[in-house]
C-alpha cells in the first residue's frame, strides 16, 4: 500500500491528528472501514476506503476492517466477501479483520451499566410512540412514561429481553438523556431493540441487538481505534458518539472525524435503490457495468489505480459538492490511454476487397503494442485481399472535410498500406455492403515512396485471420442528474433507455483470441474495451470501459 500513498498529501482531517500528536492525545494513529454487510460497496465507499487506510498509512498506523454486523435482517456472508474483494481490489490490506458481532458481549456488559448508572431505561412504549414523544426540530420531545422506573427494574426486564421472554418491538433499551435537547440524536435514543433472527456469526445466541449509533462508539473502543473518520452526515451524531464513551469511562477515548461524502451525478448509490435495479431485473445484478458499485466499475474496466487517483484529485473536504461524473471518466481514460496495449476491431464492419492484391496471398504487418512504450515491443497482424473496415469509414457522396474513403480518395490502413476506393457494391434497399479498392504495393508500413501525403488514417482487420466478438457499449445509467430527486418522478423514470447497445457481430484482431476477463485494450480510434466475463473460448465479450474523448454532456 506504501507505493499509493502520496506522503505530501495533508487536509483538514491530518491537521487534527498532528494537533492531536502533538499534544499527546494519541501516541498512535489507528483508524478503520466500518462498512455494514448489506450490500455492495459503491465508489463513494471509495473515498472512505482511501481515507481511512491512506491516513494510516501517512502515519505509520494500522488500519482495520470491521464489518457492523448489527442488524442481522439485511446481512449476508455474500457481501462480506464482496466487500473483503472489492478492498483488496482497490489496492489496500486491513490490518486486522474484525465483526462488531465479535465484541457484542462486551456492548451489552456496556449496556447494563449505563442501567446501573441510571443513564438507560427499558421502554415499553410502540415505535410510533416513541417517534411521536421525540418532538421536532422546533418542539421538544417529551418523556417516556417509563423513563423514571427504577433501574432495577430496568435491569430484570433488559435481562428478559435478553432470555427471549419478549417478542420483537414489546420494548427496547433507550439512554436516558434530554428530551429537549436541541439535537434529536440526544433525545433518549434506543440503543438496543429485540430481534428473533438468526445471524450470520453468533447464531442464534442473541436475540437484542445493538443498535448502530450505541455499536459503533463502542466497537472503536474496544479495537483502540484513535480516529474514526466518517462521513459528515453523522457530524450530530459526534454529541452521542461522545457522550457514550464520557459515561461509560472509557479511557482515550476515540475522535470523530467527519468528512464530506462523495456525490457524484448521474449516479445511484442508495443500497435499497440498488437492490430494486438488480430484484426487478431491470439490471443483470450487482456487478453490472452500469452500476456505481466497486465490483461493477471493475467488470466494466476501470482500473484500481483510476478509482485512487479520482478520490486524490477530489480531495477531502467539509464542504457538500456533487462531483461530476466526467473527472472519474477522465481518470480512467488517462490510466488506460498510458498502460492499455493497443488492438483493432471494427464494431460495425464493412467489407474491403482489393482488387489488384493476389487472392492467394497473406503477410504479415507490424505494429506496435503501445505508441508510448517501445518496451512492450511490437506484434504482427495479418494482411490479405479482403479487410474489414468500419461502415462510418465510407460515404459514397462525402461531406465537407470527410477524409476517410469515397470513390477516388486514397486513405492509409494503420501498418499496412495506401488503398484507393475505386467503387462499391449495394444491396436491393441501396446499403453499401462492399467496397472495391486498389492498394500501392510500395506504400509497405504507410509510406509512399513518391512523397504524397493522406490525410486519413484507418484501423483495419483481415477475414484471414479476424475473430467475432460481442461488443457492448455502455454509457450512463440515468438521463437525470439526480436520479433520486423524487420531484422529477420515481429513479426507475430516469433510466436512460440507451445505456447498453450490444453489438454482436463485431471483428477483432485474431491476435486476441486468447484474452481473458479483465484484459483492457485500446481499440484505434474507438476507445477502451475490457473483456468481460460472459466471454467463452470461442466467442469473446468486450464492454466499453470509456470513449476515448469525452463525450460527456449535461
Amino acid at each position: 500500500m506504501d507505493e499509493i500513498v502520496k506522503e505530501n498529501t495533508s487536509n483538514f482531517i491530518h491537521d487534527f491528528i498532528d494537533e492531536d500528536l502533538k499534544e499527546g492525545v494519541y501516541t498512535k494513529v489507528q483508524t478503520r472501514f466500518p462498512p455494514e454487510p448489506n450490500g455492495y460497496l459503491h465508489i463513494g465507499h471509495a473515498k472512505a476506503i482511501c481515507i481511512n487506510f491512506a491516513t494510516a498509512a501517512k502515519y505509520g498506523g494500522t488500519c482495520n476492517l470491521r464489518l457492523d454486523d448489527t442488524n442481522p435482517t439485511k446481512e449476508d456472508v455474500e457481501y462480506v466477501e464482496s466487500i473483503k474483494e472489492d478492498i483488496k481490489w482497490l489496492g489496500f490490506n486491513w490490518d486486522n479483520l474484525y465483526f462488531a458481532s465479535d465484541y457484542f458481549d462486551f456492548i451489552h456488559e456496556c449496556a447494563i451499566k449505563l442501567i446501573e448508572l441510571d443513564k438507560a431505561y427499558v421502554d415499553e412504549l410502540s415505535a410510533d410512540e416513541i417517534r411521536e414523544y421525540r418532538g421536532t426540530l422546533t418542539e421538544p420531545g417529551k418523556e417516556s412514561p417509563y423513563r423514571n422506573r427504577p433501574k432495577e427494574e430496568s435491569l430484570d426486564l433488559f435481562r428478559r429481553m435478553t432470555a427471549g421472554e419478549f417478542p420483537n418491538g414489546a420494548m427496547v433499551l433507550r439512554a436516558k438523556i434530554d428530551m429537549a435537547s436541541p439535537n434529536l440524536n440526544m433525545r433518549d435514543p434506543v440503543i438496543y431493540r429485540i430481534a428473533h433472527v438468526h445471524h450470520h456469526r453468533t447464531g442464534d445466541k442473541w436475540c437484542v441487538y445493538p443498535m448502530y449509533d450505541f455499536a459503533h462508539p463502542l466497537s472503536d473502543a474496544k479495537e483502540g481505534v484513535t480516529h474514526s473518520l466518517c462521513s459528515l452526515e453523522f457530524e450530530n451524531h459526534r454529541p452521542l458518539y461522545d457522550w457514550f464513551l464520557r459515561e461509560l469511562s472509557i479511557p482515550t477515548p476515540p475522535r470523530q472525524i467527519e468528512f464530506a461524502r462523495l456525490n457524484l451525478n448521474y449516479c445511484l448509490t442508495s443500497k435499497r435503490k440498488c437492490l430494486k435495479l438488480v430484484t426487478d431485473n431491470i439490471l443483470s445484478g450487482w456487478d453490472d457495468p452500469r452500476m456505481a458499485t466497486l465490483c461493477g466499475m471493475r467488470r466494466r474496466g476501470y482500473p484500481a489505480a483510476a478509482i485512487r487517483d479520482f478520490c486524490d484529485r477530489i480531495g477531502v473536504s467539509k464542504a457538500y459538492s456533487v462531483v461530476d461524473y466526467g473527472l472519474l471518466e477522465a481518470c480512467v481514460r488517462d490510466n488506460l490511454n498510458a498502460n492499455a496495449p493497443r488492438a483493432m476491431a471494427v464494431l460495425r464492419p464493412l467489407k474491403v476487397i482489393i482488387d489488384n492484391y493476389p487472392e492467394d496471398k497473406t503477410e504479415k504487418i507490424t505494429v506496435e503494442v503501445h505508441p508510448d512504450k517501445p518496451e512492450l515491443g511490437t506484434k504482427e497482424m495479418t494482411f490479405s485481399r479482403e479487410i474489414y473496415v468500419e461502415q462510418d469509414d465510407f460515404m459514397a457522396e462525402p461531406v465537407k472535410k470527410y477524409f476517410r474513403l469515397f470513390p477516388g480518395n486514397e486513405v492509409r490502413l494503420k501498418g499496412a498500406y495506401f488503398v484507393k476506393c475505386e467503387s462499391y457494391e449495394t444491396d436491393e434497399n441501396g446499403k453499401v455492403t462492399c467496397l472495391h479498392c486498389t492498394y500501392d504495393p510500395l506504400s509497405k508500413g504507410g509510406e509512399s515512396p513518391d512523397g504524397r501525403k493522406v490525410k486519413g488514417t484507418l484501423h483495419w482487420v483481415s477475414a484471414a485471420d479476424c475473430i467475432k466478438a460481442e461488443v457492448r457499449l455502455y454509457d450512463r445509467l440515468f438521463n437525470a442528474e439526480n436520479p433520486s430527486d423524487e420531484s422529477k418522478g420515481s429513479f426507475t423514470e430516469n433510466l436512460n433507455p440507451d445505456s447498453l447497445t450490444v453489438l454482436e457481430d463485431c471483428l477483432i484482431e485474431g491476435g486476441l483470441k486468447d484474452a481473458k476477463p479483465g484484459d483492457t485494450f485500446q481499440f484505434m480510434r474507438q476507445g477502451y474495451y475490457c473483456v468481460d466475463k460472459d466471454s467463452a473460448p470461442d466467442r469473446l465479450v468486450f464492454n466499453r470501459t470509456v470513449a476515448l474523448n469525452s463525450s460527456w454532456k449535461k
